[in-house]
């Protein structure tokens, strides 16, 4: 339910906040914000957080644009995702890159074998860089607009 991750975000809550808040656990909170259809208990704890009731969960009222989330939203938070992922692998290169060079120079520093693993896994790193930061939009979000409207018979 992106709902909540939008009632937390405007609040400048993080998830771990939230489940304090709530007396929901962090895990719990982080399957909700991913979709997952949360129990009636959890939809009461935070109703009651939010201040809101049960029924403005419900799919209805946000689809109705109650406390929706626009596509634009949507769109916004899958490239902040994209980000964190690029940046939790960046960070996970350079740790482990940097301790197979200190082993490598511990154990055998006439032969470095450690830049074959860092040129390597490098070029994924830089792989997965431009497509967090979407530097080629091939397939972005216009081009699948395009595609379903093309699907569907429409002209633009």
């Amino acid at each position: 339910m992106l709902i909540v991750r939008k009632l937390r975000l405007q609040r400048g809550w993080s998830q771990a906040e939230l489940a304090e808040f709530s007396g929901l656990s962090v895990r719990t909170i982080q399957r909700i914000e991913k979709g997952e259809k949360p129990g009636l208990e959890s939809l009461k704890s935070l109703a009651a957080v939010f201040d809101l009731e049960v029924g403005d969960f419900q799919e209805e009222n946000v689809m109705m644009g109650n406390y929706g989330v626009s596509s634009e939203e949507k769109r916004a938070m899958k490239y902040v995702e994209k980000l964190k992922g690029f940046y939790r692998h960046l960070f996970i290169y350079i740790l482990v890159v940097a301790g197979q060079f200190a082993i490598n120079f511990a154990t055998n520093p006439d032969y470095i074998w450690a830049k074959w693993t860092a040129l390597g896994w490098g070029i994924g790193v830089m792989i997965h860089g431009l497509n967090a930061f979407e530097v080629f939009k091939v397939f972005g979000p216009d081009w699948e607009k395009r595609q379903v409207e093309k699907r569907l018979g429409r002209k633009l």
